[in-house]
């Protein structure tokens, strides 16, 4: 399963070890908004690339 982290506010202890453990048998990526501008056509190609998508 292909899982999808958006981080609004940045990485959180709670968030990174979810997106730890799920990496163990996920594909999982995380995308976090707070350090750098990322473009707005990337985060719609991963979202619909996903199968679950978790907004932090």
């Amino acid at each position: 399963m292909k899982i999808l982290h958006i981080l609004n506010d940045g990485p959180s202890d709670l968030s990174g070890k979810i997106i730890s453990v799920q990496s163990r048998e996920h594909e999982v990526k995380a995308i976090d908004l707070s350090k750098n501008e990322v473009p707005y056509e990337r985060i719609i190609d991963e979202i619909f690339s996903a199968d679950k998508v978790i907004s932090w």
